[in-house]
């Protein structure tokens, strides 16, 4: 199979001689009408109706016990981190094939990642390696979970369901209670992908949500917090919102919190995303199955969800045959108006964090340098049944 004809299938799927991006929003429903509801009330800031109901809406639709509105994915998992109590010189097991804002949060609350590799079965976090890594490099003492060599205490796990596919959630929590570390599940992109029936971000101690741009849904900027119950989610409501004790006109705040409240603009916008959630889930999943009968056969590995979960198919994506041939389908796509994308630089690959603690990273390796991502944009489910 040639470069040139998986660029001319994703042009007959988009039905278009123009520019395909990897990922563009979708806005078909009320998002102008709520934004332009928001402009006329005045209430454009971190105070107004749609911040509860896009709250009450994800809470509704995932089965968190509480949902927290936030600015962006970043800042839902810098608080979910800090809520774990990860703190200065601690160290935060994640994977090195992550976005960057993953590995940032654990940098700027003063602690370290340490990373383990991935697992060919979701590409998220690996629990076997996980586990082989904490029973050769950890123990547990009366202070928690400690790096051998180090002396650093461990104090958190953070498995990305990378592309939307749900990581192998029950193995990760049972070695998080074994060695007594806080699961916190990065779910940036997975809103809308189920583990066993159960909503992603919501089997960990703590879940972090995006709403950016390029996600499933987008209200511009802004992500959210899913607790696990609502003594967790009071709190983490207070901490975000600057700490601030309700008062009718005193300016009074009870500790150190961050500003990380959601603007009721960009609320609106996610209400109305969340109104056709459920089109664009139908529309992502469609597309896949294409994907996977066009390449089917081929040298192209495409990536499918677990057998365990049902994945919102957030960014499709395939594992070439090498490096070489991942480097041609890259320069024929892009050099004729198809974006695709090759996944993020392994995280110890950059300078801020090339000195990290890591175990052995065979797999996470292979993947960054076969695998691409394609055109990930809802179609139009009409049109291409």
């Amino acid at each position: 199979m040639k470069a040139a004809n998986i660029g001319q299938f994703i042009r007959d799927i988009y039905r278009t001689d123009q520019f395909i991006p990897l990922h563009a929003p979708t806005f078909a429903g009320n998002e102008k009408r709520y934004v332009i509801d928001t402009i006329d009330s005045t209430f454009v800031s971190s105070v107004g109706k749609y911040v509860d109901e896009f709250e009450n809406k994800i809470e509704h639709y995932t089965g968190a016990a509480k949902a927290v509105a936030v600015v962006n994915g970043t800042a839902a998992l810098q608080t979910a981190l800090y809520m774990a109590g990860v703190t200065v010189n601690d160290l935060v097991i994640t994977q090195a094939l992550t976005f960057v804002a993953t590995c940032n949060v654990i940098y700027h609350l003063g602690a370290s990642p340490l990373f383990v590799d991935v697992s060919n079965v979701s590409l998220g976090l690996c629990p076997v390696a996980l586990e082989r890594y904490l029973t050769e490099h950890a123990s547990l003492t009366e202070l928690g979970c400690v790096h051998k060599q180090t002396g650093q205490l461990i104090k958190a796990v953070v498995p990305m369901h990378t592309f939307g596919h749900p990581a192998q959630l029950d193995e990760l929590v049972s070695i998080c209670l074994k060695w007594q570390l806080t699961l916190i599940e990065d779910a940036a992109e997975s809103l809308g992908s189920t583990y066993k029936g159960k909503h992603t971000g919501t089997i960990g101690d703590f879940g972090a949500v995006s709403f950016n741009g390029n996600k499933i849904i987008t209200s511009g900027g802004g992500g959210m917090v899913l607790c696990k119950n609502e003594a967790q989610g009071i709190q983490v409501k207070h901490l975000t919102t600057t700490a601030k004790m309700p008062h009718a006109f005193e300016f009074f705040h009870d500790q150190a919190g961050f500003n990380h409240r959601m603007p009721n603009l960009n609320a609106a916008l996610g209400c109305a995303q969340m109104e056709v959630i459920d089109d664009f889930l139908a529309s992502k999943r469609l597309l896949a199955a294409k994907y996977s009968e066009f390449f089917a056969g081929s040298a192209y590995q495409f990536v499918i969800e677990p057998e365990y979960a049902k994945s919102n198919y957030w960014l499709n994506a395939v594992i070439c045959e090498s490096h070489e041939a991942r480097n041609r389908l890259l320069t024929e796509t892009n050099y004729n108006g198809v974006m695709t994308r090759p996944v993020w630089t392994l995280m110890h690959h950059l300078p801020m964090f090339k000195n990290a603690l890591r175990g052995d990273l065979s797999y996470s390796e292979l993947i960054a340098a076969r695998l691409i991502n394609l055109p990930s944009s809802p179609i139009d489910i009409r049109e291409n049944k």
